[in-house]
């Protein structure tokens, strides 16, 4: 049995610590979270706390809101699983792989980042229009892309793909290229070690880039109002609905779908962070 060091010793060990106290570091954290967070999300639910059931289910359940919602979800979702493709694609690339221009798309994979939303939208809108220079070739084989829920879909993925890429590369980065060479010492072909060897290790930073992904693309305003039409009932987004609602006054309308979108997107991460504990879980049972 080891003895634990004696008061002095602690003493230093306190004295020395890098960061400040535990209570000190804890009390700023819940401070900074409450003043940034919390007591702002708060306020829309004590807001729409004050409607009556029946005003606040009516807001809520407008054929014009259940469609902006069946469109925000379901192209964030769409767009979120399209950038898991590609998102790792692009990743594996960038660090498996040394070619020319290699620093350059790496440094373009944050261009969502930096660029803003109603920027990158007009771009957007420019080339996918019927005259745009990828929009008129879809429109030829009659696909419509701009001013469709497929541009809605596209203004997603574009805005998310940063997320999936800065999720993996340290994940790819961390990889234990051994066990690979293992795996084919051992006669498994190349589909094989990856599905057994290497998905394993990156499907938790897989889930947290789809997760972020898909939260960024619900949200998102900027990039999307142009690109979309905002025709209601077909290519009406969620936030573009809010806004419409508070130019209106209709304060209350306005609150009460932020909620329902605040608590599905909240569920949807909280079965996300599930998720991930449950595949850190079982790959930790595996070893």
């Amino acid at each position: 049995m080891i003895d634990p060091p004696p008061r002095a010793a602690r003493w230093r060990f306190r004295q020395h610590s890098v960061l400040p106290g535990f209570g000190l570091t804890l009390g700023y954290t819940v401070l900074y979270l409450s003043i940034i967070v919390l007591i702002p999300l708060s306020a829309l639910f004590v807001r729409t706390a004050s409607m009556p059931l029946e005003k606040f289910w009516q807001a809520v359940s407008e054929p014009r809101v259940v469609a902006s919602y069946r469109l925000t979800f379901g192209t964030s979702l769409i767009g979120a699983l399209v950038n898991v493709v590609f998102g790792f694609c692009v990743a594996w690339s960038l660090v498996r792989y040394r070619f020319p221009g290699r620093r350059l798309i790496d440094a373009l994979v944050d261009l969502p980042f930096a660029l803003p939303t109603a920027v990158s939208g007009i771009a957007l809108t420019a080339i996918y229009a019927r005259n745009g220079w990828i929009g008129k070739y879809l429109a030829e084989v009659g696909i419509k892309s701009a001013f469709s829920p497929l541009g809605v879909t596209i203004a997603m993925t574009f805005i998310g793909l940063p997320f999936v890429v800065r999720t993996l590369q340290p994940a790819i980065e961390e990889l234990d290229g051994e066990s690979e060479e293992a795996a084919a010492s051992l006669g498994a072909t190349r589909w094989q070690t990856f599905w057994r060897v290497t998905f394993p290790g990156l499907l938790p930073s897989l889930l947290t880039g789809f997760a972020l992904a898909f939260a960024r693309a619900v949200g998102e305003y900027g990039s999307v109002v142009f690109i979309s039409g905002n025709m209601p009932l077909k290519t009406e987004i969620t936030p573009l609905l809010i806004i419409t609602k508070l130019e209106q006054y209709d304060y209350a309308g306005a609150t009460a779908i932020a909620v329902v979108m605040l608590l599905a997107s909240f569920l949807i991460l909280l079965a996300i962070n599930g998720l991930q504990w449950w595949v850190g879980a079982s790959g930790r049972k595996g070893v």
